[in-house]
């Protein structure tokens, strides 16, 4: 799987993910790390990568767009910030998942559960809006 870490979490998670054979990059890597949220989302739409973020303002700019990609996986602040961690509860739940993230989803990590809304979220976008 292909994946784009934005600022949010740390470069560590590339190397990991790396090493378990995605194509991961972090925003850094493209100069983006102070690039605006529209920014990063379009970067990930046009390389068909999953967004990892800690910062949920993605999956409120998904909604807006009404759009079924990116995937977006988001970490929330109840979750373990160990980078060592994020990545171990990624690659562990990633079979459950895939094909939630082929489809075009939001995946959301708490504390105590996963959480998958499927995409394109309607009602809340620029399409609705005269």
């Amino acid at each position: 799987m292909k994946f784009l870490i934005d600022n949010a979490l740390s470069p560590l998670l590339v190397d990991e993910l790396r090493k378990a054979g995605h194509d991961s990059v972090h925003v850094r890597d493209y100069g983006l790390q102070s690039a605006d949220d529209s920014v990063i989302f379009s970067r990930a739409i046009a390389e068909d990568r999953i967004l990892v973020s800690a910062d949920t303002d993605f999956g409120t700019l998904l909604a807006l767009w009404e759009e079924n990609k990116p995937s977006i996986i988001l970490f929330r602040r109840s979750t373990e910030r160990s980078p060592d961690r994020q990545v171990k509860l990624l690659l562990t739940n990633l079979p459950a998942i895939q094909k939630d993230l082929e489809k075009g989803s939001i995946i959301v990590f708490e504390q105590t559960r996963i959480r998958a809304r499927q995409l394109p979220i309607k009602g809340l976008g620029r399409k609705n809006n005269p």
